[in-house]
């Protein structure tokens, strides 16, 4: 059902976990544990399959909170649990309240999952290439840093998502990171096809949250795409011509 990345497991009073697709109630194209509110799946299976995240990391269903992504770089402080309907549109919740699971879904997209354990502040974050370029991570770390983290003493793990073998990338999206720097070339490696390339997503991730100054990261080196068994996978889905695909969720709480 889930997997842990060890630098958050060994904290005391923080509990996390990055939910596979195996251990919930959905069933055909999104079995198991859909957590995709946004999905076409039955309602009330994603729901089952939330509650069952929830209790998992030890919060009650209701108070399991994720905004409404929307690849940004924005951050919000979850202090209360609030609606689909009311969520905020961004791209990272931080909780400093016990009692809180700050979540994110993805489907190919970086969970990150952050920790200050002696501030007891955490935060998850969903970062896609656009998030990643764009400024989530840095926005993630300044918000927990408003709520007294700091920067040197919070650990950050990189869940499961899509990785550079599986990541092939058109002209166009290769020139958009040199624009911003000629140095971003080390993410991209040639690609069989012509005029593509291969994009190091996970690198760039771990780039962005070396610059934030996040004292401690670790990778833990899984790939949606190459592994259907675990994990749903956006580009795959869109490869087979399939008509809606499962999101994996990745969530963290204080005790």
């Amino acid at each position: 059902m889930k997997i842990e990345a060890p630098s958050l497991a060994a904290l005391p009073g923080i509990r996390h976990a990055f939910f596979t697709r195996r251990g919930g109630v959905s069933t055909g194209i999104y079995a198991s544990l859909n957590g995709g509110t946004g999905s076409s799946d039955d309602p009330a299976a994603v729901a089952e399959n939330r509650a069952r995240m929830a209790r998992e990391i030890g919060v009650e269903p209701g108070r399991l909170v994720a905004c409404w992504q929307v690849h940004s770089a924005d951050a919000v402080l979850a202090t209360e649990p609030w609606t689909r309907e009311a969520a905020p549109k961004a791209d990272a919740v931080v909780a400093a309240s016990p009692g809180i699971g700050a979540a994110v879904s993805i489907a190919d997209c970086g969970p990150i999952l952050f920790a200050d354990p002696d501030a007891r502040v955490v935060a998850a974050a969903h970062s896609g290439w656009k998030g990643a370029i764009g400024g989530i991570v840095a926005a993630t770390v300044a918000l927990m840093e408003a709520q007294g983290a700091r920067r040197a003493n919070i650990r950050a793990a990189i869940g499961p998502l899509i990785r550079q073998p599986s990541y092939e990338v058109g002209e166009d999206f290769v020139a958009r990171f040199l624009s911003e720097d000629k140095g971003f070339a080390r993410f991209f490696a040639p690609a069989d096809r012509a005029h593509h390339a291969l994009f190091d997503l996970p690198g760039f991730i771990r780039l962005r949250l070396e610059q934030a100054g996040v004292g401690a990261i670790e990778d833990l080196g899984l790939d949606t795409y190459a592994d259907e068994e675990r994990f749903f996978s956006y580009r795959r889905t869109t490869h087979r011509k399939e008509p809606d695909y499962g999101r994996l969720m990745a969530a963290i709480a204080l005790a």
